[in-house]
């Protein structure tokens, strides 16, 4: 050790020695001041880097050489008792000191990540600046990015079970990926290079298995910082749709999906073409409910009468009725290609606007 290590490391036992001598000579204890410097000390030491392992076996070694000698006025067991205990109270200072050191340091690293998850998804701050603290936390965001977003019957923080056992499976599985695992609005988040599909896919896989069974929706592979917001939005959006479409599919994809945005995106011409196909159902004993579904099971089963009639548990006598039943009130024959593609189109604006539910 250099001298100006030795020099360093002594700073932090600057009066121990004269704590111990004047414990030895009255039998008090440390005083709420020497306590609080030992704290002090306890900081310093962690600010600085140091171990907690080092420090411990420094006020031992100290201990030892400023045991107090013959002077001492407290002698005998009682001495060896009274200086024991002054080391303990001195030691469990310092270690208080250090952790609350620890903690802080960990609070401020904690706030500092959730302040760029935060920018990061939102698509705040200065991109450069974005890319720079992006490397702090593993991400290079200068190359193409694709987010997963795993929804559960609760909200997920970082610190919460499930977080940390997806975590932990994939750090097992992949090491040192520059993937990010986090969460946001009570979801959990993870981030990885877009070339590695596998890791988006484990973490789908084990993100399903950790929240019980819930969705996961994966986004397309997008280029720079503003690649991870489009990708984060794309993955709640596929999210949204496949709930709204009451799709079964625990994983789907941003890219499996992209009809259904464009589906979406003129809401009043899907409406008019819901209500001016699927409006007559609702002329039919019991409502439109029953008769659209059927429609959705049947072509679902790529419009095999047996495989949709057994989905619905009906006979295929049963569902030849209703199939020809929404042909009379519609005037579309679901079997025949030009009028099916019409069909299924309204169906699944139908479902997209939550009709007959909701009134559009």
């Amino acid at each position: 050790m250099t001298d100006l290590q030795t020099e360093q490391w002594e700073t932090y036992l600057a009066g121990y020695a004269e704590i111990l001598a004047g414990v030895a000579d009255t039998g008090r204890r440390l005083t709420r001041d020497e306590l609080e410097e030992r704290r002090l000390f306890g900081e310093q030491a962690a600010e600085a880097g140091h171990s907690l392992r080092s420090l411990v076996r420094l006020h031992l070694d100290a201990t030892r050489t400023s045991w107090p000698g013959r002077g001492a006025t407290v002698s005998g067991a009682d001495a060896t008792g009274t200086v024991l205990a002054a080391v303990a109270q001195a030691v469990d200072a310092f270690a208080e000191g250090y952790e609350r050191a620890q903690r802080l340091a960990v609070r401020q690293e904690e706030a500092a990540r959730r302040e760029f998850i935060d920018d990061l998804l939102y698509g705040r701050s200065d991109l450069g600046r974005l890319a720079e603290r992006a490397e702090r936390f593993g991400l290079v965001l200068s190359h193409a990015h694709a987010v997963a977003v795993a929804q559960g019957p609760e909200a997920y923080d970082d610190t919460a079970p499930v977080t940390r056992v997806v975590e932990s499976a994939l750090i097992s599985r992949f090491g040192d990926r520059r993937v990010l695992i986090t969460t946001k609005n009570g979801q959990l988040i993870c981030i990885a290079p877009g070339d590695q599909d596998e890791v988006l896919t484990f973490f789908a896989k084990q993100a399903y298995a950790a929240t019980d069974g819930n969705r996961v929706a994966v986004g397309r592979p997008q280029s720079g910082a503003g690649g991870v917001v489009h990708s984060y939005e794309e993955a709640l959006t596929t999210l949204e749709l496949a709930d709204r479409l009451g799709l079964e599919e625990p994983v789907v994809r941003a890219a499996d999906m992209l009809v259904y945005p464009v589906l979406a995106r003129d809401r009043q011409a899907m409406a008019d073409l819901v209500l001016s196909v699927l409006g007559p159902l609702r002329e039919a004993r019991g409502g439109a409910e029953p008769l659209l579904r059927t429609l959705e099971v049947y072509f679902d089963a790529g419009c095999t009468a047996a495989e949709a009639a057994r989905r619905l548990t009906l006979s295929v006598r049963a569902l030849t009725y209703r199939l020809d039943r929404i042909h009379q009130l519609t005037g579309a024959n679901a079997s025949d290609p030009v009028h099916r593609y019409t069909l299924q189109t309204a169906v699944i604006g139908a479902r997209l606007l939550g009709w007959p539910a909701q009134e559009i």
